[in-house]
């Protein structure tokens, strides 16, 4: 049976959720054996508990941030339910941005706590009524959010064991590209000085 038939699983669940929730069920889609659905913001807590109570989707696998920096809501918050009676997956997304929380689904899912902190630490997005919202894998004092796509690399600090000190430090990331002397935006190509050994170049 094909998985986007109406006949499916899927698509019954699909077509069950459009028809009771109308216009809060932004756009779906059907792939890999699992159903996406696009939730309003506002509407999330109303799908989830539906999704709890009516459909059997009692386990809570992930929540996890996307970032897309290009996009006015630059985050997609990413839900991923089980239903172990119909033996079937549900992936819900919610869009918002830096400065607009999203309901917490802590009071349905307990175990969505440390997800949801997660999301925050490592991407900045904000939980509304989550009992203890901080930070939860980096460290105290940490600047900014490393999984946003324009968190640098190098991050803004690096730590070492100062001997002297018998304890961990923080100091500014210093990058040895800094001290050098760039002719363009790539440092390895397109100098206009002679370096050592290819002046014999001309004699090719």
């Amino acid at each position: 049976m094909a998985e986007g038939s109406p006949q499916s699983p899927l698509a019954a669940l699909a077509e069950r959720l459009r028809n009771f929730y109308g216009d809060k069920i932004v756009g779906h889609s059907l792939g890999y054996g699992e159903l996406t659905l696009n939730v309003g913001r506002d509407d999330i807590l109303d799908v989830v508990q539906h999704l709890h109570d009516a459909e059997s989707f009692i386990s809570l696998v992930d929540v996890c941030g996307v970032d897309y920096p290009e996009r006015a809501e630059r985050f997609d918050v990413v839900y991923h339910l089980l239903s172990p009676k119909q033996n079937l997956r549900i992936r819900l997304k919610v869009a918002t941005d830096e400065d607009t929380p999203v309901p917490s689904i802590t009071g349905i899912f307990p175990g969505a706590d440390w997800f949801e902190r997660e999301a925050y630490d490592l991407c900045g997005i904000l939980f509304s009524g989550h009992p203890d919202l901080r930070r939860i894998l980096t460290d105290y004092g940490f600047d900014g959010h490393p999984l946003r796509r324009d968190f640098p690399t190098t991050g803004y600090v690096e730590l070492r064991y100062d001997e002297e000190r018998k304890r961990v430090v923080y100091e500014p990331v210093k990058l040895a590209q800094e001290f050098r002397q760039f002719d363009y935006l790539s440092p390895w190509e397109g100098t206009d000085y002679v370096l050592p050994g290819d002046e014999k170049k001309s004699e090719w």
